[in-house]
């Protein structure tokens, strides 16, 4: 007896094409398995980047291809109740939507590897998120043509829409240049210590699409409109050379003998230099008088620190261990005099 007296014919038209589509799962994993993990392994053992990038996107979408182009050839071999173009248009729409979100992962990632290696573009948030409306919003005009919809009248709505919205958005939009504007000359960029001109300072945490953040050094967070920000004077302490000079006043007595008093001094900071890893190496401190003062004779010894911060923790360790040896030296660190005459006039 043949098959058909058995299994239902609504059911027979189903069998052959979910064997198709079983048999494209099982090769899509195959080729996945095999050949992807194969170039996987190849690519680790360059110091390429990209590659790695472009493998990773693809490998996560491969079954899913295999998948969708068994369907299609199984709709098209099958006697399928309906019409067959609307299948494939179905088929065509997610494979149009896979293929924007694999060019999105390989874009985005090649983006990172570039801001990395050359510096010469930021990859923040709001660079991320205008190549995602780009390439989504081509997937989207490819699904809206493959379905028969001409995507021309869409396109001069959008024109004409996207004018009002420019007007009724122009704040919004002002903050969105502005974001734009700080990341492409480079006044800032995530990490840096900046000190504005309104006095708030910090690390810039990001740049987005209309605010940017700035975690002051007691964890607060700033959020500043990008067009205030782009138009504000602002100090970067990290943009070219994170290291800075750490310059500490002391003072000593008249009566002090001077080159003791340097001697004493450059004993100490060279005590620093070594001990502690904030203060940068390339850089010896140095000692220069500076000042006859009212009290006494004013010195600066320099020291440089790596990043913004370490000043702190080099002002707290010289000032003590020069305090404790300057007593031991029976060096002065006069207090404040001040010398008032006072005259009285007698009169007649």
């Amino acid at each position: 007896m043949s098959l058909e007296n058995y299994i239902p014919a609504n059911l027979l038209l189903w069998i052959e094409p979910i064997v198709t589509i079983f048999l494209g799962i099982v090769l899509g994993l195959f080729f996945k398995k095999f050949l992807v993990s194969r170039l996987k392994s190849l690519s680790e053992k360059n110091n390429w980047q990209s590659d790695d990038v472009v493998i990773n996107a693809i490998d996560s979408v491969i079954v899913f291809w295999f998948f969708l182009a068994f369907s299609s050839m199984a709709i098209g071999n099958a006697d399928l109740p309906g019409p067959e173009d609307i299948y494939q248009k179905i088929i065509s729409a997610f494979l149009i939507i896979s293929i924007s979100f694999t060019a999105s992962k390989v874009v985005l990632g090649l983006l990172d590897i570039w801001s990395q290696t050359n510096k010469s573009l930021p990859s923040t948030g709001i660079f991320k998120g205008l190549t995602n409306v780009a390439i989504f919003s081509i997937g989207i005009l490819f699904i809206l043509q493959s379905f028969g919809i001409s995507i021309t009248p869409l396109i001069t709505a959008l024109g004409v829409g996207g004018l009002a919205v420019s007007l009724a958005l122009k704040d919004t939009l002002s903050d969105l240049f502005g974001g734009i504007n700080i990341l492409l000359s480079k006044t800032m960029q995530e990490g840096d210590y900046v000190q504005l001109d309104n006095g708030y300072q910090g690390y810039v945490e990001n740049v987005g699409w209309r605010y940017t953040t700035i975690r002051e050094r007691a964890n607060n967070i700033i959020s500043i409109p990008n067009s205030v920000l782009s138009g504000s004077i602002s100090k970067n302490f990290s943009s070219m050379d994170s290291a800075f000079r750490v310059p500490i006043q002391i003072g000593v007595s008249y009566d002090s003998d001077l080159d003791h008093v340097e001697k004493v001094a450059l004993e100490v900071a060279n005590e620093i230099y070594e001990e502690l890893d904030c203060v940068s190496k390339s850089y010896k401190p140095v000692i220069r008088f500076r000042e006859f003062a009212d009290s006494s004779i004013n010195f600066f010894i320099y020291f440089q620190g790596k990043n913004f911060g370490d000043h702190n923790t080099i002002l707290n360790s010289y000032i003590k261990k020069l305090h404790k040896k300057f007593k031991e030296e029976k060096i002065d660190i006069p207090y404040p005099i001040r010398t008032l005459i006072h005259k009285n006039e007698i009169k007649d």
